[in-house]
């Protein structure tokens, strides 16, 4: 499907499938449901796609109906916070770090992980999608349906108990 001035739909979840399953996996916490999200994410976009006009801005617009159907599922749950966040794979580190440094840094990006999970709703979505997604405070305003001062406020609380509940301690970089 090919919309006036946009390009075909192929396109657009071929640019923008990886990073939206990304950010709905962060924002869940759990592999399956980011799967049906991003799935329904992109269903949802393809029923929309042509209502688009050709000046719309695609990634922010995914970005919106992903965050949509989150809160959506988020209610479903009865908004249960997440006690703990699944660690994801990390690359392999160079050689010259060892075994020492690949466990201290899991443990640290479990611990961050964790501590995003519980964070309340908007404020994960927030922190995610300006921390990890790198979206300017307009778009996420957009997203979550708050002003622009609301989402900067958002990522700002979320930043702030991330650092309290770390009390400090310094996270090992991974290269």
């Amino acid at each position: 499907m090919s919309v006036m001035g946009q390009p075909p739909f192929d396109a657009v979840v071929a640019a923008h499938h990886g990073e939206i399953h990304r950010y709905l996996r962060r924002a869940t916490a759990r592999a399956s449901e980011a799967d049906d999200l991003s799935q329904e994410t992109f269903l949802r976009a393809y029923r929309a796609y042509r209502t688009l006009t050709p000046e719309a801005n695609v990634r922010a617009w995914l970005f919106t109906i992903a965050t949509n159907l989150a809160r959506n599922h988020f209610r479903s749950e009865s908004r249960r916070r997440r006690a703990h966040a699944e660690v994801r794979a990390t690359r392999a580190t160079a050689a010259t770090e060892g075994p020492e440094h690949t466990a201290l840094y899991n443990e640290a990006r479990a611990r961050v992980e964790a501590l995003v999970a519980r964070l309340p709703q908007k404020q994960r979505l927030a922190f995610v999608l300006r921390r990890v997604h790198d979206l300017d405070y307009d778009t996420i305003a957009r997203s979550l349906d708050c002003s622009s001062e609301s989402a900067r406020a958002h990522v700002f609380q979320a930043l702030r108990k991330i650092r309290v509940s770390l009390d400090g301690q310094e996270l090992p970089h991974q290269e």
